[in-house]
């Protein structure tokens, strides 16, 4: 029998792949290794999803090489990436791909080997004795390959003139083969440096004891940059002091970089009250019990959760086990995994995507080697290879941003509950606004129900007042982004010495650019969506595709000079706001502000420690922050998503400004918020003033039972695109007659109609909604439409399948 094992690849492919394995790697070929395997022409890096035997192994290729001595996902994390693939119906080897470290270890390179039909070419071309441009850039390319023993590689390739067209040419005519090959790569390293001898002479020279001091400060080897920089001395000295023996060089790997200590953010332990305590109490008794445990933590902005997620954890490490918590923001990760560090010590590990490819690896290897007991990151942590798992901590378990919008398709909520299951760990979800589906399926007891209903010490909740911005304009005749009501409030705030925070959940300058002459607007290239105007980069820009061009300074339409800039972003807020209060100290927190990974330290640390006055941003300034100074909270445009075209509007607004109402009075200061609306009618407005989760949820379930919307169904969605329009009409016509003929009548199809964003990143997209009040039956039938569109030679890429969306656009 054959030794075989089945290999998932990072392809868009609903297949794994079955290799051969070498009598030489038979012992270290296991589930969750990676492995390099050749693949056609190129070698590529994949997983070991299970082995088996085969009789005839002769069509089969073999494993190349073993590229980790420990397999990098364990049994645990197998089985939930094979229930990824087949709940969200996404390609096993993409799945496994998301769920792997950055591949720092393997370099892969491409070589082009002639061919024996190269090879007569080549002695033809020589023979021309007055050879085309064409014919002599192949001959180039042929001859380079020829003196290189048959194989050059694409850096040589690349540097002949006109090799590009050339080796396209070639490879049509398999004149040249194109191989990719797959090497291990050196890790970088750092140089350490150690003292030889413990106690330095006195009579030794100034530069030797201040390195000593240096030394003695950093107890293990220091890094060369350290001592040089603590110590003030030069390499020379370094160098001498090598060549007499009395310092000792060595290497280590090159550390990630430590930002997460980069801010000012006050330490403190604080005691629980009666109900922090009743519930860590109740959290306790279900880590001793063992096995799966869904829980969610529903407190009020201010109640101290996170004190509540601490104590759990140390009652977790108590028992042995280890620890996950997931946050939905990487600003967030700034508070937590110091506060993790301080409690927890260096067994503490942070996984985010504003890490680099190498620190990330550095950081998910730790984590396997056993070397950390509790991770902090956001919703890619949930794949950390922790072992013994006894809880997982979800913060803001509503937040849109769990969900991954490309393949993959998963909700980091949801794949921690099955991780949790998996794994028997309990399942903490928290939040001040669960997600309807969440409090729903709490009430019907699938998950324990804990509540925190006060601010701790008793806090009172801050007092807010709704500004009808209608009422405003007819009373002022102002059009600044700021009302008169949150001007008179911040002048009172900067006055007292006292913090502000502002919300505005737009970026840019204004919304979009319009021609008053003809009504146009400057719309994307490659998206049905008008461009954003950013004022100091003087662009306008598109936020889905990144397109950006220059404001014209004439109507591209009309020609018309009479170009307006409706609406005001983040950046017109912070300009405004400097215009008005030209001594206050004002940051701004949103991407474009805060590109560089070490910003979001900078900013919030400054804001913690008292050195930021008003700090104005998106979403990023809503959610979980901690700051005590801050008393005034200002939200402007709060009702901008009510118009949104999908049905979990009203629950963003609410949960929104909700979050960001609760900034304001955490410390002993009572807090105030000035909500801005031009609907404050708006029950979701209103109950979110009143800080009233539970009528709201009432209210809004309502409306989702009477449409058919979750929690009371399973949801989908189908998108279709393509670049040509002809191909998403003709692709959306056929899947609409396969669920024609389908005949489920509990299972309604929406649809096929155009996407409210019907152009984006140069693709033509239509659309399908499917509601079914059982979800096997839904995931059924998603799975025979895969398998008519592949009968109808759809491309795979061009349907997209989103099951539990949370984007309709």
């Amino acid at each position: 029998m054959i030794r075989t094992c089945e290999v998932g690849l990072p392809l868009p492919l609903r297949t794994t792949f079955t290799y051969r394995i070498p009598d030489a790697l038979d012992e270290a070929t296991v589930t969750g290794a990676r492995v390099l395997v050749p693949f056609r022409n190129r070698a590529m890096l994949g997983i070991v999803l299970g082995r088996g035997e085969s009789q005839d192994g002769d069509g089969l290729k073999e494993i190349n090489e073993i590229v980790d001595p420990v397999p990098a996902l364990s049994p645990q994390l197998v089985e939930l990436g094979r229930w990824i693939s087949s709940y969200y119906l996404s390609p096993v080897g993409e799945t496994f791909r998301a769920m792997l470290p950055p591949a720092v270890e393997v370099r892969f390179t491409r070589q082009w080997q002639i061919s024996e039909a190269g090879q007569a070419r080549l002695q033809q071309l020589r023979e021309l004795a007055t050879p085309t441009a064409a014919e002599s850039a192949d001959y180039a390319v042929l001859q380079l390959c020829a003196t290189k023993g048959g194989v050059a590689s694409d850096r040589l390739i690349r540097k002949l003139p006109g090799s590009s067209t050339a080796g396209a040419r070639l490879l049509r005519k398999t004149e040249l083969i194109l191989r990719e090959t797959g090497q291990h790569r050196a890790l970088r390293a750092q140089k350490t440096i150690t003292w030889r001898n413990q106690a330095v002479p006195a009579q030794s020279r100034p530069a030797e004891q201040r390195i000593q001091r240096a030394l003695a400060e950093n107890p293990g080897p220091a890094t060369l940059a350290y001592v040089l920089q603590k110590a003030g001395v030069s390499r020379g000295v370094i160098q001498r002091l090598v060549k007499e023996g009395k310092l000792e060089v060595g290497t280590a790997p090159l550390n990630a970089d430590d930002w997460r200590l980069g801010n000012d953010f006050p330490l403190t332990e604080n005691s629980l009250n009666a109900e922090q305590a009743q519930v860590v109490e109740r959290i306790a008794q279900s880590l001793q019990k063992g096995g799966f445990h869904p829980a969610l933590l529903y407190g009020v902005t201010g109640s101290g959760k996170t004190e509540v997620y601490v104590r759990a954890i140390e009652a977790t490490l108590a028992l042995g086990r280890t620890a996950l918590i997931l946050v939905p923001e990487i600003a967030l990760t700034l508070w937590l995994s110091r506060l993790c560090l301080a409690r927890f010590g260096g067994a503490v590990a942070v996984l985010h995507s504003g890490l680099s490819d190498g620190e990330r690896a550095r950081e998910w290897w730790r984590i396997r080697h056993s070397e950390v007991r509790v991770v902090v990151g956001t919703r890619s942590a949930v794949f950390a290879p922790l072992d013994r798992i006894g809880l997982i901590v979800v913060d803001e378990e509503q937040e849109s941003s769990y969900k991954q919008e490309e393949t993959p398709r998963y909700n980091g909520r949801d794949v921690a509950l099955m991780r949790a299951k998996i794994e028997g760990a309990v399942a903490l979800l928290g939040s001040a606004t669960p997600a309807l589906e969440t409090y729903q399926r709490a009430r019907e007891g699938k998950y324990e129900l804990l509540c925190l209903r006060s601010r701790v010490e008793n806090r009172p909740m801050a007092a807010v007042q709704i500004v009808d911005l209608r009422e405003d304009f007819r009373r002022t005749h102002n059009t600044a982004p700021i009302s008169q009501n949150l001007r008179e409030a911040l002048a009172c705030e900067l006055a007292a010495g006292r913090q502000s925070i502002l919300l505005i959940n737009r970026r840019g300058y204004s919304w979009f650019a319009l021609c008053r002459s003809c009504g146009a607007s400057v719309l994307c290239e490659n998206c049905s969506i008008a461009l954003t105007y950013h004022k100091k980069r003087e662009r306008l820009a598109c936020h889905y595709c990144g397109f950006s061009r220059r404001v014209p300074r004439v109507c591209p339409k009309c020609n018309s000079e009479h170009i307006y800039f409706v609406g005001a972003g983040s950046e017109q807020v912070e300009e405004h706001l400097r215009t008005l209060f030209p001594q206050a100290r004002i940051a701004r927190l949103d991407r474009d502000s805060v590109r560089h990974k070490h910003s979001f330290a900078q900013v919030l640390g400054a804001f913690g420690a008292g050195k930021i006055d008003i700090l104005v941003g998106t979403q990023m300034v809503a959610k979980g922050h901690d700051f005590h100074g801050v008393t005034l909270v200002g939200v402007i445009s709060a009702d901008a998503q009510l118009g949104f075209p999908d049905f979990r509007a009203a629950e963003r607004t609410f949960q929104l400004l909700t979050q960001v109402a609760g900034r304001a009075g955490r410390g002993t200061l009572p807090g105030r918020v000035i909500v801005e609306s031009h609907h404050p009618e708006h029950y979701a407005i209103q109950l979110a003033a009143s800080q009233d989760y539970g009528s709201f949820f009432e209210k809004e379930s309502h409306f989702r039972r009477l449409m058919r919307y979750p929690p009371f169904v399973a949801l989908a969605s189908i998108l279709v695109r393509d670049t040509k329009l002809e191909n998403a009409i003709r692709w959306s016509r056929l899947i609409g007659t396969f669920f024609e003929a389908q005949g489920q009548a509990e299972i309604r199809v929406l649809g096929p109609a155009a996407a409210p964003l019907a152009r984006l990143k140069r693709e033509y997209r239509f659309h399908f909604l499917l509601k079914s009040p059982r979800r096997a039956s839904l995931n059924q039938l998603l799975n025979k439409c895969m398998s008519y569109c592949g009968q109808k030679e759809i491309p795979d890429r061009a349907v997209l399948i989103d099951v539990d969306p949370v984007n309709l656009l």
